[in-house]
């Protein structure tokens, strides 16, 4: 058993299949009802009433026989010469009258018996089956005729985008969408008329010509008329409800249109239009329901425009009852003759009858030929039409689809035109309503669902939410980001305390004029977001905007207005820029002559040389930096002609050498070659060319050995040779008196010289990840200004006591060594108390406790922790107690 709600989805896909039957298919249909009555009655009347009567024609003479003579014979075929005992009451008794007629001597079993007998041999085949034959004619008929709605292919499709159209009728936002393009239209069509008319003078009371009358929500005008706007009397006007019920969509489906909605006061189409009180504004849900009927409209046309399986199975269906019809009307014709009321029979049962011959009656002959014809004439009107939805498929475009009634709308304008399978069935419902399209193609504009996204927009990114996302940096810059937004909220223009913006995955970002308000705006990320610019916004744009961060794929996503903001300071590139790419070569640094005041360049890709379109820019370039991402910058000689250029780094572009172009780069002051290659720094001696270079990072790569020539480096005060192979140290490396910064971590290196004595003015030194066994006295006695000494990971056994000459000393780090005790001198370290001295906590227990009272005192707050500073796990430090950690951390930053 089942329910009546599980007949309800049936119903109600039945209901709705209507819309796509044009008016031919609906003839068509109650022709094939028609035809199935008629072959219902003539099987009916077959059953109940169909039968032939049958009397002999001819006597059969039985043969001659010894005991009768052949007049006795003939005298008991004969009719008998006696007077009937039945006389009738008009006729005397008396009157001798004469009977008419050939009498038989057939009883009535035999009569039965051969007219059943004569029903199978002298009745034609038409007579007897038409009847069943019409009748399964008739039910094929009926189930082709709306086979290409329920073919398992095409009927997903189908429903799915019915069920589509249901929800775009009810849909609030659909005849506010309308009402304003009609709403546009109409302003247009008056600005238009008031440009062509000549200015008239006041007309007078008599005068003929009607006024213009202006009101809030429409524009009425006696000479124009748009096509989807009507026109009324203020004092007419009615406005029209929002959106139908759930309930009328649904239950009258098939009798959706455009009409439910809004008055027609003519056969015309046309839309009042709402006033601007009666605009609704949609709520969240409803806001979010529309969203999510453009998303399920956008994919659904993806996959109905990707085949037209639909078009031929209706093409397949039509040209099917076509030749269904032929083959009916080429066997049953001839057939129509062969119905006759009287047949002859001649059955081979003269030994049971007596008879040979028998002349028989159809009693139901006239009736069948009259249902037949009937029946021919529905088929004929059912081919005639199935003959014209064809010559209509071949000769229409149904796999082509254009909304030219919607073109003359300004906001309509950009609806697709379609193809495939939604196109034939849109062309479906045109011959239904072409009012339902109009609704359908709301959801195709990309127009009405920009001004849904704007809404939607304003409604949930409102300024005071904004702010509060904003942040202020330690700098005091107020930050505001934004990601995976459609475009723009309006609100964002509004803050004019904002410097840095950050937009990311924003797929149709614009900045409009109003971007003049935020008048703080200096810094500007754009992460994957190709942002467009109105002409009125990048005036401001071009003097205000500083700093500019571009994420992207391709060069092909830049876009092509940064090349005009003339007043850009640092402009930072990530992305795709290889020089086998012509669009990112002639784009990212062919283009950038127009940035005059450009001081930073950083370009984070995969450049296999540096090109020379940066010389267009080198006047004003000081800081180039390239992370190539691991590819081989092969080509570096375009670095000869930036002779300008303070600072410049190249990392992770796998370089095997020092580049012979740094020769030419006489006013580079830092140079950080790390995450290279690099295994020997034989061509440092053509760095004395550069006298004022004073930072110099080549961290990060295989160097083996420090040749001598680094002496010629004078003017260097920092020096990373972090994370190479590096096993020993040569005594000119001591000679670079002004060094300042050495770091020299996750090396090989067991001793350190002594002469290391020789750099007074050193602050930093990190010797951290060696397999150093002792440290020089030197060090302590002559290294007075060092701030910061890390020797953890080594094989120290003992620190000298002379660790107390370094008063400045504020960090020292003993971690992870061989050492038994610590000299109680570290209390002479004031730079060291709250957390300066980073050991194992059972190694600080060795100390006397004067000394730790000391070395623990002055410890920040036991708060200083929030939630955005918290403590690092215990794992990456185990030795160390949480107190001397969180003072250590501070210290590091402050430094």
């Amino acid at each position: 058993m089942f329910s009546l709600s599980e007949l309800a989805p049936l119903n109600q896909h039945q209901s709705r299949c209507k819309l796509l039957k044009p008016w031919w298919e609906v003839f068509m249909d109650y022709l094939v009802v028609l035809m199935l009555m008629t072959s219902v009655l003539a099987c009916t009347e077959q059953l109940s009433r169909d039968r032939v009567v049958c009397i002999p024609l001819d006597p059969l003479v039985p043969p001659t026989t010894s005991n009768h003579s052949p007049s006795s014979n003939r005298e008991a075929l004969t009719p008998s010469s006696k007077t009937p005992n039945h006389v009738p009451r008009n006729i005397s008794p008396n009157t001798h009258t004469t009977a008419r007629g050939r009498r038989t001597h057939l009883v009535y079993q035999q009569y039965v018996y051969i007219s059943q007998v004569c029903y199978h041999e002298a009745l034609p085949l038409c007579s007897r089956f038409f009847p069943y034959m019409a009748m399964l004619q008739s039910l094929v008929l009926v189930a082709s005729g709306s086979f290409w709605l329920h073919f398992p292919h095409t009927s997903a499709r189908i429903e799915h985008f019915l069920a589509i159209l249901s929800k775009c009728c009810e849909s609030p936002w659909t005849s506010q969408a309308l009402s304003h393009a009609a709403r546009q239209e109409s302003i247009q069509e008056k600005e238009v008329v008031e440009e062509r008319q000549p200015p008239q003078p006041p007309l007078s009371s008599n005068s003929s010509s009607a006024p213009v009358v202006r009101t809030r929500g429409s524009s009425i005008d006696s000479g124009t008329d748009s096509p989807l706007l009507k026109r009324l009397d203020s004092a007419s006007f009615t406005p029209p409800s929002p959106c139908p019920s759930a309930h009328s969509c649904h239950s009258n489906i098939s009798s959706l249109s455009l009409g439910s909605q809004v008055n027609f006061p003519s056969s015309k189409p046309s839309l009042m239009v709402d006033s601007p009180r009666q605009v609704i504004s949609l709520d969240k849900s409803d806001g979010e329901q529309t969203r999510a009927l453009f998303e399920r409209v956008r994919k659904f046309r993806s996959h109905s425009e990707s085949a037209d399986v639909i078009y031929k199975v209706y093409l397949a269906q039509t040209v099917f009852k076509l030749l269904m019809v032929m083959v009916i009307f080429s066997y049953t014709i001839p057939l129509l003759s062969s119905l006759s009321f009287t047949h002859t029979c001649r059955p081979e049962e003269e030994a049971l009858v007596g008879y040979t011959t028998f002349e028989c009656i159809h009693v139901l002959s006239s009736l069948l030929r009259k249902l037949l014809l009937a029946y021919l004439t529905l088929l004929g009107l059912y081919g005639l039409l199935n003959l014209y939805t064809l010559s209509w498929i071949l000769h229409s475009s149904l796999r082509q689809y254009s909304f030219h009634s919607l073109k003359d709308l300004c906001s309509l304008r950009d609806v697709p035109d379609l193809r495939n399978d939604l196109a034939f069935l849109l062309h479906m419902l045109d011959q239904y309503d072409p009012l339902l399209a109009q609704r359908l193609s709301v959801f195709l504009s990309p127009v009405t669902e920009s001004r849904l996204l704007e809404e939607s927009l304003e409604r949930r990114w409102g300024e005071e939410k904004l702010r509060s996302m904003s942040s202020v940096d330690s700098e005091g810059s107020s930050r505001l980001q934004l990601v995976a937004l459609p475009r723009l909220p309006p609100a964002l223009f509004t803050l004019n305390q904002l410097h840095v913006l950050k937009l990311e995955l924003i797929t149709e970002a614009r900045f409009t004029a109003q971007v003049a308000n935020m008048k703080s705006l200096r810094e500007l990320h754009l992460y994957h977001c190709s942002a467009a610019v109105d002409p009125g916004a990048l005036g401001v744009l071009q003097e205000r905007l500083e700093v500019l961060h571009l994420t992207f794929t391709q060069a092909s996503e830049i876009p092509g207005w940064v090349t005009s903001l003339r007043g850009l300071h640092e402009l930072h590139l990530s992305g795709r820029l290889s020089s086998d790419n012509g669009v990112g070569r002639s784009w990212a640094l062919g283009s950038l002559r127009q940035l005059h005041h450009l001081r930073v360049l950083v370009i984070r890709g995969m450049l296999q040389r540096i090109p020379g379109e940066l010389c267009e820019v080198a006047g004003s370039l000081v800081r180039l930096e390239v992370f190539n991402e691991g590819t081989r910058l092969l080509v570096l000689t375009g670095l000869k002609r930036m002779v300008d250029l303070t600072e410049l780094l190249l990392q992770d572009c796998r370089l095997e050498r020092l580049p012979s172009a740094l020769l030419s780069l006489t006013n580079l002051r830092t140079l950080d070659l790390q995450h290279n290659n690099l295994r020997t720094l034989e061509e440092l001696l053509s760095l004395a060319a550069l006298r004022r270079l004073s930072c110099l990072r080549l961290a990060y790569n295989r160097v083996l050995a420090l040749p001598a020539s680094v002496a010629v480096l004078r003017g260097l005060e920092l020096l990373d040779l972090s994370n190479n192979q590096l096993q020993s140290l040569p005594p000119a490396l001591f000679t670079l008196h002004r060094l300042r910064k050495l770091f020299l971590a996750g090396n090989l290196l067991e001793v350190l010289p002594a002469e290391v004595k020789a750099l007074q003015l050193l602050t930093e030194l990190d010797l951290s990840g060696n397999r150093l066994e002792k440290l020089p006295s030197q060090l302590f006695s002559s290294c007075l200004e060092l701030h910061i000494l890390n020797v953890a990971h080594n094989s120290l056994s003992a620190l000298p006591r002379g660790v107390a000459a370094l008063s400045r000393l504020c960090r020292l780090d003993l971690r992870s060594n061989s050492l038994e005790d610590l000299p109680a001198e570290l209390g002479s370290c004031p730079g060291l108390h709250g957390g300066g001295l980073l050991v194992e906590d059972w190694l600080f227990l060795s100390l006397p406790p004067r000394v730790r009272d000391f070395l623990s005192r002055s410890c920040p707050p036991s708060g200083a922790y929030s939630e955005g500073n918290s403590r690092p796990e215990s794992d990456s430090f185990p030795y160390f107690s949480p107190t001397q950690w969180s003072f250590s951390s501070a210290l590091e930053s402050q430094i």
